[in-house]
């Protein structure tokens, strides 16, 4: 399988296995949350945070948008943009790093998987780019204070139809790595192809190892089928 990926998921595994210093703080998710077996788009989902819920952030990495967590007995690494903390009864994503919580600083070390990825990333000789954050009036804005206003943003995700949901499982295509986390309301770049599914609204393309819905007008993901 051909893999299009962008050149910073090698650069982010780097570092001592070890963390510089341990300081455990709750995060709420803003949407359902991918957790992952290490820091990056290209490693394996071997959880899910649902929107809403609170995992633990062991540490996050000190230059890239990812953070060691701990949810119902998983751990694993995920994307800071969408994991929340209280800041003065404001929910601020952990990328901002806030500093009145404090987030110990860990490192990453994998040089098997950053050497395939190099390979992988000369292959494909090209990058497709980044991810759209999905809207901050959606995810984050929507925590307040321990919990969620409106629900959190994976609630506003499509419901397919079970025929949407087979034809799509049944017809994997080719995975295309973008910066970023796979969720609802994020966007896809218009360089990404995505695919029809017949009788159907949407388009679906896997971005990131997961098969996802995406909106033919706005390009958004409106669901992630797991």
């Amino acid at each position: 399988m051909n893999i299009m990926k962008l050149g910073m998921v090698s650069a982010i595994a780097l570092g001592a296995a070890a963390p510089v210093y341990a300081q455990t703080a709750e995060a709420i998710a803003a949407t359902d949350l991918n957790v992952r077996s290490g820091p990056g788009p290209q490693y394996d989902i071997v959880g899910v945070i649902p929107g809403g819920e609170a995992a633990m952030v062991d540490g996050c990495l000190d230059s890239a948008s990812w953070c060691q967590v701990s949810f119902d007995g998983t751990q694993g690494w995920s994307y800071s943009d969408y994991l929340a903390v209280e800041v003065e009864e404001q929910a601020v994503a952990l990328t901002e790093r806030p500093a009145s919580v404090e987030i110990g600083t860990v490192t990453y070390e994998d040089p098997e998987g950053t050497a395939k990825n190099e390979t992988a990333g000369a292959t494909a000789g090209a990058t497709l780019g980044a991810l759209t954050a999905a809207a901050v009036g959606g995810p984050i804005g929507g925590i307040v204070a321990g919990g969620i206003l409106g629900g959190a943003a994976g609630s506003a995700a499509a419901e397919p139809d079970e025929k949407t949901v087979t034809y799509v499982r049944e017809n994997p295509v080719e995975t295309v790595y973008l910066d970023g986390e796979v969720v609802v309301g994020a966007g896809i770049p218009t360089t990404v192809e995505t695919y029809e599914v017949p009788e159907s609204e949407y388009r679906y393309v896997n971005i990131n190892g997961a098969t996802v819905l995406v909106d033919n007008e706005t390009n958004l993901i409106v669901d992630v089928v797991r």
